[in-house]
């Protein structure tokens, strides 16, 4: 999860937003982790494969179930979160590169990773589109796009929800945008998409239970 933006009350280049919604993360995902998240990271990560970049990697709560042979690196634009992610890293004894970065610009070289991931990330970039194309930048030709992301309702009476509650929900979520057409825009980066689900996810805010998750190649 990528963290809110650092024009609400900053201190220094960290906003009071950002190192708060830093702290009660973990907390706030702990029932959905034991319910369904961990489930679900779980069936998606263990298709990664090589070299692995996680965008949006929030407090590393994905780092426990990637195979144990891959190389994994994470970004995300949230110092308070990399902390929070590092710790997590030390306490798994798992070797994980992280880097300060938005998703929209990537410090990579061209086709360097086998894999690349981003698990509810889409929905809080600044500019999904520019995020997806720096993906498929770094991604290598023969690579794997795994992804999870609440996008906007099939239904129009949710539909319409998603939009008219879109700004105080971002608000309170660390930027999140419950309404975007992130499958939409997956295909139109120029991935094939290769398997896809819909589900809709319990036991959290009805604005956010629809979502996709499978993986997409270039």
């Amino acid at each position: 999860m990528l963290g809110a933006g650092p024009d609400d009350g900053s201190v220094g280049s960290v906003s009071i937003r950002e190192r708060i919604f830093a702290a009660v993360y973990d907390p706030l995902s702990a029932r959905t982790e034991e319910k369904f998240g961990a489930e679900l990271k779980r069936k998606l990560l263990v298709n990664a494969h090589g070299r692995v970049l996680e965008i949006g990697v929030g407090t590393g709560l994905s780092f426990a179930h990637y195979p144990p042979d891959v190389e994994l690196v994470g970004v995300d634009a949230s110092a308070p979160m990399l902390r929070r992610a590092r710790a997590r890293a030390a306490q798994l004894g798992r070797a994980v590169t992280l880097m300060e970065a938005p998703a929209e610009e990537l410090p990579f070289e061209e086709s360097s990773f086998d894999t690349v991931v981003s698990l509810a990330v889409l929905c809080s970039v600044r500019d999904p589109a520019q995020a997806l194309r720096e993906l498929r930048r770094v991604l290598r030709p023969d690579g794997r796009f795994i992804f999870l992301e609440h996008v906007r309702s099939e239904d129009a009476k949710l539909a319409g929800w998603q939009d008219r509650l879109e700004h105080p929900w971002g608000w309170v979520a660390g930027g999140c945008h419950p309404n975007r057409r992130t499958l939409e825009a997956i295909e139109s980066a120029g991935f094939e998409l290769v398997e896809v689900e819909h589900r809709d996810l319990p036991e959290i805010p009805r604005l956010v239970r629809p979502n996709v998750m499978g993986w997409g190649r270039v």
